[in-house]
């Protein structure tokens, strides 16, 4: 069966938000899992679903994009100030849901959420699943660490140089969304460590898509 992943979160201190704030998160959260949608070749939607307020869930059907999709959601937040704990389950689903991933079942979705569950506070990615190794989970805790030290802006300008798998969107086209000079955006990304986060995903990509089409006997 093939493997999904799947991506469950919940905002790290939303009971201190309001209500309005928390709204706003999920929106942006649903924005960029539908920018996450396109990377996926057909496109795929992620079927963003939020459940009890401040937690929320996306499936993809290509589960080597799982780092980038959990960097970008995570940039996103940061650039409103805002994070939030986010495990990655892979593995195989027997359903994605009837309109939306609230009634999805299946292993991907279990390793998920226990995944979350076990997190501590300070954690902000997790990842699991039968195939799932331990220098996988070490990626996932130094990347975790690292968006960490971000700043808004810093994250704000990763998230958006980041979420492009193709290509590295360049500095002049983030200075664009943002209205600031490709200056003003270069010294963002270096001090958000793109550099070393982006060839750290690729070349993760590269193995994870490698592995699906060779697995291990």
């Amino acid at each position: 069966m093939a493997q999904i992943a799947v991506l469950t979160g919940d905002l790290v201190d939303s009971t201190r938000q309001t209500a309005a704030r928390v709204d706003i998160a999920m929106l942006a959260l649903r924005g960029a899992a539908d920018r996450i949608a396109a990377w996926q070749a057909p496109a795929s939607a992620t079927r963003f679903t939020r459940f009890r307020g401040d937690g929320w869930q996306i499936a993809l059907s290509e589960p080597h994009f799982a780092l980038r999709a959990a960097v970008v959601l995570q940039g996103t937040l940061g650039a409103l100030g805002l994070e939030s704990r986010i495990s990655i389950g892979i593995g195989s689903a027997e359903h994605l849901g009837t309109t939306d991933l609230a009634d999805a079942a299946g292993q991907a979705f279990e390793v998920s959420g226990q995944a979350l569950d076990k997190m501590g506070d300070t954690a902000r990615i997790a990842i699991a699943g039968p195939t799932v190794t331990d220098a996988d989970a070490m990626i996932a805790d130094l990347l975790g660490e690292r968006m960490g030290r971000w700043t808004a802006a810093q994250a704000e300008a990763a998230a958006l140089q980041l979420a492009s798998p193709d290509r590295p969107v360049t500095l002049n086209e983030i200075g664009q969304m943002l209205g600031i000079s490709a200056q003003a955006v270069n010294d963002r990304v270096r001090g958000a460590g793109c550099a070393t986060i982006a060839s750290v995903l690729r070349r993760w990509e590269t193995l994870k898509r490698r592995e699906s089409r060779d697995p291990a006997p």
